[in-house]
């Protein structure tokens, strides 16, 4: 074979070499083609996020760390001063997000595994951030849910247009207690910014329960979202193998765990009394085999147009992002984004800029973003 036979082969080869590297961050979904911009790694199981009103962001790592995402570096943030956090298992440093306020008062919150006698609970707290430093971390809220088992701690909180906090708790391994009013474990809680139980909560005047109880018969609820134009407070929830949800919060109602559940047993068998019960809501979706959802957001901006109002749902299990259409308030067509591009998917949020930002859960894991191609 000649030399330029060889050359012309060569320059072909090159060619696609070159196309598969500047299209390989590059995906077409149904309705928009997006890339993937790797924005930081090294994140030591990062757990939750929250955007600053100055575009700095700041991330949890479940093994007590705290990092702020500025000017394309991630910087530590001391703990030193931080509550004693029990990291095993699930639990650690879990979720944050910051105050409505924050401008004013700089107030943050995170939520953390709280150590106990025996065993760990769910518990709030709250600082004040300014110049890169944690201000008089306290422990404002510790949930009645008392457990030897290190998982199912729920823990995402996001705040409501009215200035509440919404809190979800996981069952922590006692299902039957999602059910009981007098356990905080499976459940989503509301309370106002000092920790304490919103004045207004649907079982504020029963005795025989919880004040800061909004919603039970949840098994582990892991993304919380606010809707961008109703206000309304939408959760994910795992199931156990199978029966995962996507639950419109309502105030007071029973979401069925464990009576009602499309999941199965681990070892094989049915859960409670089937899929359906007169008193206790339906989820708005579920997903069998189960697709462990994490985080969720609803999409608002502008850099995606055929994306709003889309709800994206991060996956643990199956290593994907799930974006929903939604149409008279039920969902009408899922497709399924990055399946096994990046591993494991624990957080979403939209950016201030617009843009869709990500976390990995591993220990190495990673800060992406999804934005328009040559932006």
């Amino acid at each position: 074979m000649n030399l330029s036979i060889w050359l012309s082969l060569l320059a072909v080869l090159f060619t696609v070499d070159q196309t598969r590297a500047e299209n390989s961050d590059t995906f077409k979904s149904e309705n928009e083609t997006f890339e993937l911009e790797q924005l930081a790694d090294g994140l030591d199981h990062p757990w939750g996020m929250a955007f600053l009103p100055d575009g700095a962001l700041l991330i949890t790592e479940r093994e007590k760390g705290l990092k702020l995402y500025h000017d394309k570096n991630l910087h530590d943030i001391s703990l030193d001063s931080f509550p004693e956090v029990r990291t095993r298992g699930q639990g650690g440093l879990l979720d944050i997000t910051i105050h409505p306020a924050f401008e004013q008062n700089q107030l943050i919150y995170l939520t953390y595994s709280h150590p106990l006698k025996s065993g760990s609970t769910t518990a709030l707290a709250k600082a004040r951030f300014a110049d890169q430093k944690l201000y008089d971390p306290q422990t404002i809220f510790i949930a009645d849910t008392g457990s030897t088992t290190s998982k199912h701690y729920g823990s995402r909180i996001e705040f409501d247009n009215n200035g509440d906090l919404f809190m979800t708790i996981g069952d922590r391994g006692n299902r039957h207690n999602a059910q009981k009013l007098n356990s905080h474990a499976g459940k989503v809680l509301r309370l106002d910014d000092q920790g304490l139980p919103a004045a207004d909560n649907p079982f504020a005047q029963n005795d025989a329960a919880l004040p800061e109880i909004y919603s039970y018969g949840h098994r582990n609820p892991q993304g919380l979202t606010r809707h961008y134009l109703t206000g309304e407070m939408w959760v994910s929830e795992h199931g156990p193998r199978g029966g995962d949800e996507i639950n419109l919060l309502q105030a007071g109602v029973n979401y069925g765990w464990p009576i009602i559940t499309y999941g199965k047993e681990y070892i094989g068998g049915s859960i409670g009394e089937g899929t359906h019960h007169p008193e206790m809501q339906q989820p708005i979706h579920q997903w069998s085999p189960s697709i462990a959802p994490a985080g969720i957001t609803f999409y608002s901006g502008d850099a995606f147009p055929n994306w709003k109002g889309n709800l994206f749902t991060t996956a643990l299990k199956f290593k994907l992002l799930v974006r929903q259409e939604l149409q008279d308030g039920k969902i009408v067509h899922e497709e399924r984004l990055l399946e096994e591009e990046v591993g494991r998917i624990r957080a979403i949020e939209q950016g201030p800029d617009g843009l869709l930002y990500i976390l990995t859960d591993a220990n190495n894991g990673a800060l992406y973003r999804l934005k328009p191609p040559n932006t």
